[in-house]
Parts: structure tokens; C-alpha cells; sequence
């Protein structure tokens, strides 16, 4: 677990009941029928060591301080994406799923979730007429299954289906004008959904700024 350390002394005391995740360094144990048991537990311990998934670090690129529109528009929804992403990396899925916010059910994870609904309902199937697509994470049962249903061993995969998704409505807006109008009883612009989004981000970001230090003290902009 992070932040667990090796154990001392000259016997292992748990004698074959150390959890997969032991790190323990010592030699076997020097009591009878104790080594295989030890091989064992050091075998788990290590495969466990590598499957472990942490969420990736991240390289974010400024927005340019002159640009187009549609060029600024990007680069700071892009950037804001890459801010999410940025505060959690390194950790855990144990970590990215705690809550360390109370009473709030607010975490990492669920924030990675939520933006990924967000991307495929503005872009996709709003913009896109895409209606079809399904939610990703909410139902009628659940409608917020985003935040709710958050699972550490599924972290790797959330993480995929953001970025993944953040690239489909890209694709969605590509060569379509700002001015392009969508819905029927209150038309907005293509315009609106990059501001809506980027505004959208910078708030939840600063939700991830709060939870991130709460986790383990990490600050940064």
C-alpha cells in the first residue's frame, strides 16, 4: 500500500498471512516450514507490484498568448483537459475514488467520469445530433452514476474512456464554423459549447485542486 514500509526485525511474524501488497524485504523465515510459504507471499507481493496502475503523468502545453479564435478556443479547452488529468497524477485508483471532502461525494475519479459525460453530451450527441450514444456512467437508476459508482479497479479504464472520448468530440467539432447553430427551442453556437466547457473545467478543476492536496498535499496550478 503507499506509504507502508518494510518490515524489520530477524522473523516474519505473519507467518504466510501478509496481504499481496507486502513489501516485505526479509530473508525467510528461519522456522520449519515456513520457506515456501515466504516464496509465496514474496511471488504475490511482486506481481501485485506490477499491476498496479497510477494514473500517468502529464505534459501540459500553454495556450498561445496570441491566436484565432477557434485556435484559443482549443488550445485552452485542451489545456484544461490536461489540468484534470495533471492533478492526479501518480495516484492510486484507491486514492483517485476517496472523497476526502465530506459531505461531499466529490473525488478525482468521479470528476474524470462526469467530464467524460460532459464531453459526450455537449459535442457528440448534442452538437453532433448523435442522440443514440448512450451515457457513459448514469442512468435512470443512477443518475449520478458518475460520481456514485466509482470503482478504484476500473481507474485505468475510466481514465481511457476520457481521453478517448475528449478525441471523439474533437472529431465532432472538426470543420464545423463557431457560428453553427444546434438545438431547436433555445439555439446556441458551436462557440458556446467551447466556452461553456472551458468554464465548465476550470471549475471543477479548481475541485480537483481541494481533493488533491486533501489526498496527499500536492498543490500546483
Amino acid at each position: 500500500m503507499p506509504g507502508s514500509a518494510p518490515r524489520t526485525g530477524l522473523l516474519c511474524t505473519t507467518a504466510g498471512r501478509c496481504p499481496p501488497c507486502s513489501r516485505c524485504a526479509l530473508p525467510p523465515p528461519a522456522f520449519a516450514g515456513a520457506t515456501e510459504t515466504w516464496l509465496r507471499c514474496r511471488l504475490l507481493a511482486r506481481q501485485h507490484a506490477q499491476v498496479t496502475w497510477t494514473a500517468p503523468e502529464v505534459t501540459r502545453t500553454e495556450p498561445p498568448s496570441v491566436a484565432d479564435e477557434r485556435s484559443a478556443l482549443q488550445a485552452w479547452l485542451d489545456y484544461h483537459r490536461a489540468t484534470l488529468r495533471w492533478k492526479c497524477a501518480g495516484l492510486t485508483g484507491d486514492q483517485l475514488v476517496l472523497r476526502p471532502a465530506e459531505p461531499s461525494t466529490l473525488s478525482l475519479l468521479g470528476l474524470i467520469r462526469h467530464m467524460t459525460e460532459v464531453e459526450r453530451g455537449w459535442f457528440r450527441r448534442r452538437f453532433g445530433g448523435q442522440t443514440e450514444l448512450p451515457p457513459v456512467y448514469y442512468s435512470d437508476e443512477q443518475p449520478d452514476g458518475d460520481f456514485d459508482l466509482t470503482d478504484p479497479a476500473r481507474a485505468e479504464a475510466d481514465f481511457a474512456a476520457f481521453t478517448a472520448e475528449c478525441a471523439a468530440a474533437d472529431e465532432a467539432a472538426r470543420g464545423h464554423s463557431l457560428d453553427e447553430t444546434f438545438g431547436t427551442r433555445e439555439p446556441l453556437d458551436l462557440r458556446w459549447i467551447y466556452l461553456h466547457m472551458i468554464e465548465e473545467y476550470a471549475r471543477h478543476n479548481g475541485h480537483a485542486d481541494l481533493l488533491r492536496e486533501r489526498i496527499d498535499g500536492v498543490t500546483g496550478d
